[in-house]
């Protein structure tokens, strides 16, 4: 099959993410301009977490979308009222330390703005960025070892400038990838997990992504590029997941290290599936 690339977009012009997401690509971000369709109409991301390849790549138009209802909050305040975010983000700044944040993560906020100052002091100093709720739907990360709660390279008005034109939703994957038509172009990134590549992955999975919503992936991804659209897939590098994909795109294996550990000597190099369709 034919490759077709894209004029590179410099990486130099790329905004850092605002917030750090368990399985997000920040690693993959810089070199995914090399795996671009030459034509790009919309740019379509349903799960998209911290949007590293959205701030990477710059889009001028976007869909993107969730189905973490705080997390969608959280970008259309920052779209919206990024200045109002920035205020209450400062103010948790100037008093955090280890009883406030057990506080405000137990708070219930009224305004957009509150609400998402509150999930990005929550992401920026949890452990590592994860994200879990309990059965009541609470947020019950722990305290992680991060203090910086305001960043170098915090931009809110450059965030909404880029989130200005972009449709925001919370909606299951495929609703979001069956509005896509000729010329889009899709970024993937499904739930997953990297350490049970080879021992239990269904299982192991199943809790976050089960193999049905693989399956329905798959099928919607196939639905949208016979429509025209062209899709950039991270996955899995199961052999489940080859299984799925093989007749329908090109498939690369990444190794990469892995860094969701609790400490380093814990750590290892990850291998993990890129896939290519409509190229």
């Amino acid at each position: 099959m034919q490759r077709r690339h894209c004029k590179l977009t410099p990486v130099t012009a790329a905004l850092p993410p605002f917030l750090k997401w368990a399985g997000g690509k920040r690693w993959l971000a810089p070199s995914l301009p090399g795996y671009l369709p030459r034509y790009l109409n919309r740019y379509i991301e349903p799960f998209l977490g911290g949007g590293s390849c959205f701030f990477t790549l710059l889009p001028p138009r976007a869909a993107l979308s969730d189905l973490n209802e705080r997390l969608i909050g959280a970008y259309r305040a920052v779209r919206d009222e990024p200045a109002q975010v920035l205020t209450h983000l400062t103010r948790h700044a100037h008093v955090h330390d280890d009883d406030y944040y057990y506080r405000v993560r137990s708070l219930e906020f009224e305004s957009e703005a509150e609400r998402a100052a509150q999930f990005i002091y929550l992401n920026r100093t949890c452990w590592n960025g994860l994200y879990r709720v309990n059965l009541r739907g609470e947020f019950n990360v722990p305290r992680g070892t991060k203090d910086a709660v305001i960043l170098q390279t915090d931009n809110f008005q450059a965030y909404a400038a880029l989130l200005k034109d972009a449709e925001i939703n919370c909606c299951d994957f495929e609703a979001a990838i069956d509005q896509a038509t000729r010329g889009d172009f899709i970024f993937a990134d499904p739930p997953y997990t990297v350490a049970h590549n080879n021992n239990g992955f269904i299982k192991y999975n199943q809790s976050i992504f089960s193999f049905y919503d693989q399956i329905r992936l798959r099928d919607c991804l196939v639905r949208a590029v016979a429509r025209g659209a062209t899709v950039l897939l991270t996955n899995a590098a199961h052999n489940s997941i080859v299984d799925l994909y093989e007749a329908h795109g090109t498939i690369r294996r990444l190794t990469r290290a892995s860094v969701l550990a609790g400490s380093a000597s814990h750590r290892s190099s990850t291998e993990e599936l890129l896939v290519t369709m409509g190229y």
